[in-house]
């Protein structure tokens, strides 16, 4: 850069990446000064450095007197040069980084580039991502220019510089994932209530709907299925259970256990308890392998779920293949848990504290 230049150059880079020109010249007064002590040795602080922001002349002085030696111009040229050059690195570096800090909680899409020591580097387009071990999900094997999408999950200041947080174990990835992929729960019409992950396994989300005429359930899954293989697939056959929420506990406990089918659910308000009766020949899928099945469901609801086995009440039903009084006998099932809800919530009201001893003689009876 000549120093002829100086004024233009610094007032485009001032202007065109939003640097104060202030700043710009108090980095290149302390190279000056750094580089005059390289050369020609001295104490800084006893050196001060003047550059003339229109001219770029620069000058050296050393307790009180010019001391700029011969030649020093293209020094400080040069000097003037790097330091612009290195702002306008930083400046673009802190944009990307303010960016990104507004992405925290959405989904970015990026390729790998590199793998060091088990973590995963990210090119996320404009900056890095950083896939901690902690952040992976252990039964996707990351590779090469394999394409991911990613949930933004922190940028915070590493060892080195400042780090782009990216995760693939988050549960709020899969919520991502439904707002992109469900076009009513983007909207807001369909609400995600709860959800308990197991990443790499297996999910389990609770959804409600603001209106009686959209199914959550249905809008979540899509026609065949569509909508939510579309997110497995993603996830690389993760399984995903969606359930509908209730704010009757017994009936968000009895649905959180699908696909298992239970027969009756008995809650403790005081310890959040519930002991929960499901037909024998459900009772292992109620369970779960290795007890995941209830442990994601005790996660979902926030209620300690004990199973207990329970007569095969569908029994007669499924061996006679009976379809119509297979629903029949659902549809009272599904009556009943409603009934008892209502009770217990009558029960509890504080609203009819005299009628408690009543309700328990009559359930008695």
């Amino acid at each position: 850069m000549a120093i002829t230049e100086f004024s233009a150059a610094l007032s485009q880079v001032a202007t065109e990446r939003g640097i104060p020109v202030e700043s710009v010249l108090e980095s290149i007064i302390t190279a000056l000064k750094s580089a005059y002590k390289r050369d020609y040795g001295g104490d800084v602080e006893e050196i001060d450095a003047q550059i003339n922001p229109e001219t770029g002349e620069a000058k050296i002085l050393k307790n009180g007197k010019d001391v700029t030696p011969s030649g020093f111009g293209r020094i400080a040229a040069q000097t003037a040069k790097q330091v612009i050059l290195q702002k306008i690195r930083e400046t673009e570096k802190e944009a990307i980084l303010d960016d990104f800090k507004g992405k925290i909680g959405t989904i970015v899409n990026g390729h790998i580039f590199r793998i060091e020591n088990g973590v995963v580097i990210m090119d996320l387009g404009k900056a890095q991502g950083i896939l901690p071990q902690a952040e992976q999900v252990s039964s996707e094997a990351y590779r090469l220019n394999q394409r991911l999408k990613v949930l933004v999950k922190d940028v915070r200041q590493g060892i080195r510089n400042t780090e782009i947080i990216v995760t693939r174990a988050d549960p709020q990835l899969i919520k991502k994932l439904f707002e992109h992929e469900v076009p009513e729960v983007a909207s807001g019409v369909v609400t995600i209530e709860a959800m308990a992950r197991e990443a790499g396994s297996r999910t389990k989300m609770a959804v409600s709907s603001r209106e009686d005429k959209v199914d959550p359930v249905g809008s979540c899954v899509g026609q065949k299925g569509v909508r939510v293989q579309s997110i497995i697939a993603e996830l690389f056959g993760e399984k995903i259970d969606i359930v509908p929420y209730s704010d009757i506990a017994e009936k968000f406990i009895a649905s959180s256990l699908s696909p298992a089918k239970v027969t009756e659910v008995d809650v403790n308000l005081e310890t959040k308890e519930a002991k929960v009766s499901v037909p024998e020949d459900q009772l292992s899928l109620a369970i779960g392998k290795d007890g995941q099945n209830v442990r994601l469901a005790a996660k979902l609801t926030k209620w300690r779920i004990d199973i207990k086995g329970a007569p095969d009440i569908f029994g007669s039903v499924e061996s006679t293949k009976d379809v119509a009084a297979d629903k029949a006998i659902r549809g009272v099932w599904d009556a009943d848990i409603k009934i008892k809800a209502e009770k217990k919530a009558k029960k509890t009201s504080p609203e009819n504290p005299e009628d408690k001893d009543k309700d328990l003689a009559k359930e008695d009876e």
